[in-house]
């Protein structure tokens, strides 16, 4: 019998650049179209420039850090619970959640249903895919596309029990990302400037053909 696990991703926010080497490694990896990410950076800021009597202008509270986010792979996915053709299951051996194609009617209501956003809907197809942790990948040995091409090693993948043994628990409701209903499986190592889910003072200042 195969070993049950559930893996999970690992994100240093304090290690990230914001380089994006992560989001565009993915989409060229699977040929995802303009309108399409399975992975995002958020880029969160806040804070004012004010004028001093000196006439420089000088910060007040002002921050800035970044999230890297693909999906969760939730122990209680939203877009699962809500997915209206059963096109959406979770791997009973891995925890990865993944959406059939052959199932998948474009509906768009997983989209709509997931707190963190990550379904996106594919254009060409006129189907709904996302991130499915590099299965592929995984399958023959190695880690998801995204960890691997991180100049930073600000990511990591891995069996979720390893991942907090190594790194801790940490704390996945930090902004932009919301409080955790669904269980996710990502542990986030915070930046030192984060601000609790639903209490921050900032925004997300990315462009939007970023997102």
């Amino acid at each position: 019998m195969a070993k049950t696990v559930q893996y999970a991703f690992y994100f240093d926010s304090s290690k990230c650049t914001g380089c994006k080497t992560c989001q565009v490694a993915c989409k060229e990896t699977y040929k995802l179209g303009v309108n399409n990410l399975y992975r995002r950076v958020f880029e969160y800021q806040g804070g004012t420039w004010e004028k001093n009597e000196a006439g420089s202008y000088v910060p007040n509270g002002v921050f800035g850090y970044k999230v890297s986010m693909a999906c969760n792979h939730c122990d209680a996915p939203a877009c699962l619970g809500n997915c209206p053709t059963g096109a959406i299951s979770k791997d009973e051996e891995t925890g990865v959640v993944k959406i059939d194609q052959e199932t998948c009617i474009g509906c768009k209501t997983c989209i709509t249903a997931c707190p963190y956003g990550v379904p996106t809907f594919v254009e060409e197809t006129g189907l709904v895919n996302k991130c499915d942790m590099c299965a592929a990948e995984i399958a023959a040995g190695g880690k998801p596309i995204c960890v691997t091409a991180c100049p930073m090693r600000a990511l990591d993948w891995g069996e979720k029990d390893e991942l907090i043994a190594k790194y801790g628990e940490g704390n996945v409701e930090i902004e932009p990302l919301p409080k955790n209903s669904t269980g996710a499986n990502f542990i986030v190592n915070p930046h030192p400037n984060a601000q609790k889910s639903g209490e921050g003072t900032g925004s997300v200042v990315n462009l939007d053909e970023e997102l």
